[in-house]
């Protein structure tokens, strides 16, 4: 499966630049805990910025149900330490099926939507650092070597052209050559 997200990633349009800094784009938002939200929120960022929108709609794929839960929670641990709340005495309880059933939303932002957004600001800044390291160079690096086998390639084809019809060459190929005298 990573094989496969690899090679659509290496394939998409746009200079490496381009590509790079829309999967580092949806790897930052990716991050954040409007879940269902990412695209929305790197779609735009990555146009602004001059980064591939297909790219940036891709790397929002770091959130999915294998990640989420080591996600949100270290988010949250940081976004308290960053806010400094952590271990800071005891907790209040939040009721979270109440608050999502009733849609209380504006109850959730202070203890728990403020620190996860918070805390979702280093890892993702840092991880989208590293995508767009090694997004940019393994892009240059497919496209060279696309380049230098389709060079070889042509090359070869130019080399068997070149000994296959000489204009000077008559035994190249006789039984292709019309006699004068028919």
């Amino acid at each position: 499966m990573l094989g496969y997200y690899r090679l659509k990633i290496l394939r998409i349009g746009g200079s490496p630049h381009a590509v790079a800094a829309g999967l580092a784009i949806g790897m930052v938002s990716a991050w954040t805990p409007f879940l269902g939200f990412h695209i929305l929120f790197a779609i735009p960022f990555a146009w602004v910025l001059g980064g591939s929108m297909v790219a940036a709609a891709l790397g929002t794929a770091f959130a999915n149900p294998v990640t989420c839960p080591i996600i949100w929670p270290l988010t949250w641990e940081i976004g308290q330490f960053i806010l400094g709340r952590a271990g800071g005495g005891e907790a209040r309880p939040v009721d979270l099926a109440a608050l999502f059933s009733q849609l209380k939303l504006s109850e959730l932002w202070d203890p728990i939507l403020e620190p996860m957004l918070i805390g979702s600001l280093p890892p993702g800044l840092f991880c989208g650092l590293l995508v767009y390291v090694a997004t940019y160079f393994g892009i240059r690096s497919f496209r060279n070597s696309q380049t230098e086998r389709r060079l070889a390639r042509r090359s070869e084809y130019q080399q068997a052209y070149e000994r296959e019809y000489q204009p000077g060459n008559l035994t190249a190929r006789p039984a292709d050559r019309k006699s004068v005298d028919a």
